[in-house]
């Protein structure tokens, strides 16, 4: 059972003698900013490669490289015995940046097999693309409650303040609704991409070898 006292007696005490610790933490919370939040897709590129080796049972694959690049200005205020550091800015990179794109290399490029592995896996990518762009107001939803969730940061020493920047984007990229943004879009491409492969009965590459 929590001697619910007994804690109230700490907590006298830590005022007593901790008084400006405390009245500075609770006085930050008056310099909370609601942060301007610009979000931007990456400008994405293909690359097509051959392995040197087989790829067993599959004809080609992709590799979607997926970025989520958070950078925050501060605002810095001055208080009487120190500084609160809070949410100013904050620029987001979300989206995919690269898509390696893998071809067996038993199929030489430009033969009608090539290009139908290469058609498929461009369904991929688009698959891929789609997630981001159907999403679009879940991230910005998320992205707003992570930001209205974090508060400002007392710090007593200017030394300090680069640190609490850091905390103040630990505690933005791992609030639960950030969390569960990227479990839902992981979700999202797993589903997609099944999709497409359901999708593809193999008949146009069976033409190319009529």
């Amino acid at each position: 059972m929590v001697n619910f006292g007994f804690l109230k007696r700490i907590l006298i005490l830590f005022y007593v003698f901790f008084p400006g610790v405390m009245y500075a933490g609770n006085d930050c919370l008056n310099y909370k900013l609601t942060p301007k939040i610009t979000i931007q897709s990456p400008i994405w590129e293909k690359n097509v490669v051959q392995p040197l080796k087989e790829m067993d049972l599959l004809h080609g694959d992709v590799i979607a490289t997926l970025i989520d690049e958070f950078d925050i200005t501060s605002d810095i205020t001055s208080i009487e015995d120190g500084f609160c550091v809070a949410l100013k800015n904050i620029d987001v990179l979300f989206g995919y940046s690269n898509f390696l794109v893998q071809i067996d290399i038993s199929y030489k490029p430009n033969t009608c097999p090539y290009n139908v592995i290469l058609q498929h896996e461009d369904e991929h990518i688009r698959a891929y693309l789609s997630v981001i762009e159907d999403n679009q107001d879940l991230l910005k939803k998320s992205i707003k409650s992570a930001a209205d969730s974090v508060v400002p940061i007392f710090v007593r020493d200017t030394k300090d303040i680069e640190s609490a920047v850091d905390k103040l984007n630990y505690e933005l990229q791992n609030h639960p609704d950030i969390i569960l943004l990227k479990q839902r879009i992981k979700a999202e491409e797993e589903i997609r991409n099944k999709y497409v492969d359901i999708n593809n009965t193999g008949e146009m590459l069976k033409k190319c070898f009529e």
